[in-house]
């Protein structure tokens, strides 16, 4: 049994939430530079070069790529060995998210309740999403979600009959209604299976899946590569003004799913979808 003190984890945390902020992740920035080069013509070509100029300028300057600085959600898997001390995990978790957003004076955009809209002044509470798992490691990674693409993401419980193609028609409708007000070129998010609550997550797991990274099952990444394809060609473009570059990757996760149901799930992020991880 391994003990760790959870004033490592809201250490880790505090950073990781600055970190995801300031800096893109590499695969994700060499897509956006190959769409600027894909680009041929010249108003496209000068979008992307302005969206590369400021992920330079974040990076240099030490200040966030987006000023919408997101909702912290933190994926956190706890190896079954680990026992946690000092206090409690989750508390931790947002005392590191409180203290990122503070001292990293990232932008605080969390309100404590849907109506009345008060600010929380902290950014807290995060969406925290635990998994056991086998080891004495736990690894977390901290995804800040911007809400102009989160607003454009949907979600559709088909019957057992839906195709294949029925599928992809739902996520390239779900990206052809969204147009421009997602900040593309996006990223895009699946998740088919489960039930209506892990559909979701799996949606939002896939888009902070490495956009390097192909689903494992020949037949959705087959469905990944085509519908990144057919997206590219809606003419939607760098920040809705038309171009080949409206998203950058598409990423599915899938799980087992009821006999009577056919779950699906779209969670759009925006050419800056970031995250940060680590192993402690």
């Amino acid at each position: 049994m391994r003990e760790i003190n959870v004033q490592t984890v809201r250490d880790t945390v505090k950073e990781l939430v600055i970190k995801a902020n300031k800096v893109l992740p590499d695969d994700l920035c060499d897509c956006i530079k190959c769409g600027q080069r894909a680009e041929t013509d010249e108003l496209p070509k000068k979008i992307m070069g302005e969206l590369i100029n400021n992920l330079d300028c974040a990076k240099e300057l030490d200040v966030p790529i987006c000023q919408d600085t997101g909702m912290a959600v933190i994926f956190i898997e706890i190896g079954q060995d680990v026992h946690f001390v000092g206090g409690d995990l989750y508390e931790s978790i947002n005392s590191g998210v409180a203290d990122g957003y503070t001292d990293g004076l990232l932008r605080k955009s969390v309100v404590r309740d849907p109506l009345d809209r008060v600010n929380t002044q902290d950014n807290t509470p995060a969406v925290i999403h635990t998994k056991i798992v086998a080891g004495e490691s736990v690894k977390i990674k901290a995804c800040p979600k911007g809400f102009g693409s989160e607003n454009m993401s949907k979600l559709k419980m088909f019957t057992p009959s839906a195709t294949k193609e029925d599928l992809m028609n739902f996520v390239l409708d779900t990206v052809k209604s969204a147009g421009g007000n997602p900040c593309p070129p996006m990223v895009v998010g699946v998740g088919f299976g489960g039930d209506f609550e892990q559909c979701a997550y799996l949606a939002k797991e896939a888009l902070c899946r490495e956009v390097s990274v192909r689903n494992s099952n020949p037949v959705y990444s087959e469905m990944e590569a085509e519908l990144l394809k057919r997206i590219n060609e809606t003419d939607i473009g760098p920040q809705g003004f038309g171009g080949k570059t409206t998203a950058l990757a598409v990423n599915i996760e899938v799980a087992p799913t009821h006999i009577a149901g056919l779950p699906a799930a779209v969670n759009i992020g925006c050419h800056v979808t970031r995250h940060a991880e680590k192993t402690i």
